[in-house]
């Protein structure tokens, strides 16, 4: 029986497998494209003239922008693997170079993340100004509403009071149908002998229904005011952070990646 030798045994571990470089490159490839697909999607229809729009596809494409570089360096290094292995294929050009696509879509990408790090935040504060006068605009109407139904009301129960200071038959008749407590009874009494007392017991009511109303919708309102910064701030930071890291990301591969590939070539 014929033994091999402990040399001529192919230490199998160490050796990095062709099928996990096919894969490396396959899903990174899938990744770029389904985030190309993505880009276009969010893109299409275009409305670079509504600002709501243009932060949600700035928004989209942070939110996306890890899985192009995930899936460029997977790529690379499924083509690491084939050139440890000895099987990459050697290029005479770079246009028919994959690697040098991914490369120029990395700078593209950097380019891209590098103008949303000054396009988001500005989206991002007019965004959040909009708001606030959108806002202020709806506190007014609503105030003006509340407003015109308390002075309907108050107007009303005022025609209620005068109708019973001035016509002694219906005074008489709500005292004997025990409508009127003894409170109210004597605050009637005191008003026909003084009626301006009357008048400004009803403005006083006016004014302090008003005062609540104005407290009430301040306060919804700075409530509202406070989360709508507080959105805006931590929608600014993470926007900014996020768009400084994939610029560095995709710009540090790609023009790395292209300057290596050229010095190939050369």
């Amino acid at each position: 029986m014929t033994s091999s030798s402990a040399t001529d045994r192919t230490p199998i571990g160490k050796v990095p497998s062709p099928l996990a470089a096919t894969s490396l490159k396959l899903v990174g490839g899938i990744a770029i494209l389904l985030f190309l697909i993505d880009f276009v999607t969010v893109l299409f229809p275009p409305q670079f003239d509504n600002t709501a729009w243009q932060l949600n596809a700035t928004t989209q494409l942070l939110d996306r922008g890890i899985i192009p570089l995930v899936g460029i360096v997977l790529l690379f290094t499924g083509y690491w693997i084939d050139s440890n292995l000895g099987i990459a294929p050697r290029k005479s050009s770079l246009a028919t170079d994959l690697r040098f696509w991914t490369c120029l879509l990395s700078a593209f990408l950097g380019l891209v993340f590098l103008i949303t790090t000054f396009l988001h935040p500005n989206l991002v504060f007019i965004q959040r100004r909009n708001a606030l006068t959108r806002l202020d605009s709806e506190a007014t109407e609503l105030t003006a509403q509340m407003e015109s139904r308390l002075s309907e009301d108050i107007s009303a129960q005022r025609a209620q009071a005068d109708a019973l200071l001035n016509n002694e038959e219906a005074f008489q008749a709500a005292v004997a149908s025990g409508n009127l407590d003894d409170g109210t009874k004597a605050q009637i009494e005191q008003f026909r002998k003084d009626p301006e007392a009357f008048n400004q017991y009803w403005t006083s009511q006016a004014t302090e229904a008003q005062n609540r109303i104005k407290t009430g919708v301040g306060e919804d309102q700075q409530d509202k005011i406070s989360l709508i910064k507080t959105e805006a701030t931590k929608a600014f930071l993470r926007g900014i952070l996020s768009s400084i890291l994939l610029t560095i990301g995709f710009a540090f591969i790609g023009w790395s990646g292209l300057r290596r590939l050229l010095a190939m070539v050369n």
